[in-house]
């Protein structure tokens, strides 16, 4: 039962009708016995730092999906060490009245890449957004070189400079053993597949942070080229895991509760 003292918390963004991290983490809240609810909140990025306030001041937080994480870095007051890096800012909560935020799309890529035995040798990841920038610093993390694909050469340059700035040695597509699609496409049923360019004859891993009903197109593609590949719904539970320990200090994440909701929720 919601009642005035349940605290909310939500996904915001431009898109998140896809979302699924509402059943993910009502069915956390439930079986932590917290009153607390979950919901998805649809937002412009001029409208999104006064709902994280408004959030935050009521208790609550929440995540930050496609395409403001970048601008909801610059709404948070006591940003964390890696989300200072990053730039980019996916899970608030309240710090002494003010809003606070983590990047834990960085552990929910980590998860996925160990879900997968993914080596730590050579990464290509296609595009260069936010969620690309959390590949960046799990290639960081893990000592893999990382190549970087965009449909607009500039961007693609302008993130190999920043990366290598923060650390991420540079790779050639040709030699990534690793293939992750770190944009949006597929959220869409009517997207084009991410383009893979065709020379990446070692590739022999693929993850798309993406994930729909069933599985993406990218995803099945990739699997009948032979290579091991899967979506982003154990990103999504990783990263879904690490917000709630930001929220409820202290409680355990039940891992398996939320797993089971995820694949409930897409098949």
């Amino acid at each position: 039962m919601i009642r005035g003292s349940t605290r909310v918390y939500a996904v915001l963004g431009g898109r998140v009708g896809h979302s699924h991290s509402p059943a993910m983490h009502n069915a956390a809240f439930r079986v932590l016995g917290v009153d607390a609810v979950y919901v998805a909140l649809a937002c412009g990025e001029d409208d999104l730092p006064g709902l994280m306030r408004s959030l935050v001041r009521a208790g609550g937080g929440g995540n930050v999906t496609v395409p403001h994480k970048a601008v909801a870095a610059r709404a948070v007051l006591h940003a964390s060490e890696r989300m200072a890096t990053l730039g980019v800012c996916n899970t608030f909560w309240g710090e002494d009245g003010v809003v606070a935020g983590e990047n834990t799309d960085v552990d929910g890529v980590l998860a996925a890449l160990d879900w997968l035995e993914a080596p730590p040798t050579s990464w290509l990841v296609l595009g260069t957004g936010g969620s690309a920038r959390a590949v960046a610093e799990a290639a960081r993390i893990r000592g893999a070189r990382l190549a970087v694909r965009s449909r607009e050469e500039g961007r693609a340059a302008a993130f190999r400079g920043w990366a290598s700035e923060h650390g991420v040695r540079p790779a050639e597509a040709a030699d990534a053993e690793v293939v992750i699609n770190a944009t949006p496409l597929g959220l869409d049923p009517a997207d084009p597949p991410p383009s893979l360019p065709n020379a990446t004859p070692l590739a022999r891993v693929a993850l798309d942070l993406v994930y729909v009903h069933g599985e993406s197109r990218w995803v099945r593609a990739q699997r009948a080229e032979g290579r091991r590949a899967a979506d982003g719904r154990e990103m999504l539970v990783a990263q879904g895991a690490a917000s709630l320990a930001r929220w409820f200090p202290g409680v355990h994440p039940p891992r398996e509760v939320m797993r089971a909701a995820v694949r409930a929720a897409l098949g």
